[in-house]
């Protein structure tokens, strides 16, 4: 298997990795600075205030993009499948 090959196996995991997580780490990240926000406002320091709204986001994102994430996840395993037998043959 040539390094040019290797490579762009990579780059195209790490690309749909990121694709993948970003509507999750989007939602956690919006709404901890939410929270942030109201607990700077409000002077509340309570941990559990803040673990919450994450958790709650990240479960409702995970339903609404769930289906989408393990179809862009299927792709690109069905594509790598699918060059096997160019990768072995090399």
């Amino acid at each position: 298997m040539e390094v040019a090959a290797v490579m762009e196996i990579a780059g195209e995991a790490v690309k749909t990795t990121l694709v993948c997580a970003m509507p999750i780490m989007a939602a956690a990240l919006l709404s901890g600075l939410l929270v942030s926000i109201f607990q700077a406002a409000t002077q509340i320091n309570e941990a559990t205030l803040s673990f919450v709204p994450k958790l709650v986001a990240v479960f409702v994102v995970l339903l609404l993009c769930g289906v989408w994430i393990l179809e862009q996840l299927t792709v690109f395993t069905t594509r790598l499948f699918e060059r096997i037998p160019t990768l072995v043959g090399s």
